[in-house]
């Protein structure tokens, strides 16, 4: 095991670890539109992959690298649970992230919990998925297949109509284009029962999410519409009684262009913590809408409509430019959660299983 201390890929992950921490540096706006506009088409859907290439695949080779050298014990890593109240938007930061279209709608969307497994394919290997729910397994041949995969899986498991269900549908979706992550799509929060569902729904959509987020290797996205006061969100509230310290939370506000004029500061108030503070802080994002999904707007459409929004936008401009706005900022914070994690948890796990700890000094 000694050789495999000054391994490349130890030096790598070791490096990329200790340069990347939350807070270190501000894009400006001239970087964003480079990284946002430039990026080669391939890889514009899914800015999380770019990310996670960069910082955390290092860190994954090495991990992957000592399990072939005889760690049986799989070390975990963490998911990304997104929790909010219906119509919050929170799919929509989903699917943005991930690259993987989602049903969307009115009402009750997500109806059992959706576990999505992005699982990195060799670069020119075809798209592929496979959903599993029940005993039913199937294979997927092209990402337009998902949404009413999805879809019939919820009607198989929670029946037709509005009701919900607790069993779990695993989505696994194999892509040179994604990053071997995990993402939890939950249930919205509910309040009122509507035709159709049992009168304690909304206690059981709480049971069902607090099962999700009260796991310590899960990071929390608690998502709230800008237009909403934030102090009324049941979501925040729910994270923050699993996770007090805030360690594993952090806020997103969606759809910035429902904001009633007049109501700018107070959105810039939250975004910048001043308001209801959380350790990780919040981020603004702009998804796409359900005219536009009508209208076909692709993933990489709309992260480009999304920076000229925060770009032209007479109070939020500020927040793009001090790096807390657009969904490619958020997954390099979301990587820079996952390699803080990485370091803090598995390396101590290595460690004490081998006898050495990874170098601390310049890589």
């Amino acid at each position: 095991m000694a050789a495999k201390r000054n391994s490349p890929a130890s030096k790598k992950c070791t490096s990329k670890i200790r340069r990347t921490t939350l807070g270190t540096s501000t894009p400006s706006l001239a970087d964003f539109e480079e990284s946002t506009f430039n990026f080669p088409k391939k890889k514009m859907d899914n800015s999380l992959y770019n990310q996670y290439e960069e910082k955390v695949r290092p860190c994954i080779d090495l991990i992957d690298s000592l399990r072939a050298l005889g760690i049986e014990k799989e070390l975990a890593l963490p998911a990304i649970a997104v929790i909010g109240d219906q119509s919050s938007g929170k799919s929509s930061v989903l699917e943005a992230l991930s690259g993987v279209t989602l049903p969307r709608g009115s009402g009750i969307v997500t109806r059992c919990p959706l576990e999505l497994k992005l699982r990195k394919a060799k670069w020119g290997d075809a798209w592929s998925g496979t959903i599993s729910y029940g005993t039913i397994s199937r294979g997927l041949t092209m990402p337009l297949e998902v949404e009413n995969a999805i879809i019939e899986a919820q009607d198989a498991l929670a029946g037709k109509g509005s009701a919900i269900s607790e069993n779990l549908i695993r989505l696994e979706v194999y892509s040179p284009e994604v990053p071997d992550l995990t993402l939890i799509d939950l249930p919205g929060i509910a309040r009122v029962a509507m035709m159709g569902q049992p009168k304690d729904i909304g206690n059981k959509i709480k049971l069902l999410i607090t099962k999700f987020i009260k796991r310590q290797e899960t990071i929390n996205l608690v998502v709230v519409p800008s237009n909403v006061d934030i102090a009324t969100t049941e979501a925040l509230e729910m994270a923050r009684q699993v996770d007090p310290s805030g360690e594993r939370t952090l806020g997103i506000l969606t759809k910035p262009d429902l904001v009633d004029k007049g109501t700018e500061k107070n959105v810039i108030d939250v975004v910048k913590n001043n308001t209801i503070p959380l350790k990780k802080g919040y981020m603004i994002v702009k998804c796409r809408g359900q005219q536009e999904i009508q209208q076909q707007l692709s993933l990489e459409e709309a992260i480009q409509k999304e920076a000229i929004f925060f770009e032209d936008h007479e109070y939020f401009s500020s927040l793009l430019l001090e790096g807390h706005a657009t969904i490619p900022v958020l997954a390099e914070r979301l990587t820079t959660e996952l390699v803080e994690h990485i370091n803090r948890h598995d390396s101590d796990q290595i460690a004490s299983s081998h006898g050495w700890r990874p170098s601390s000094g310049p890589g």
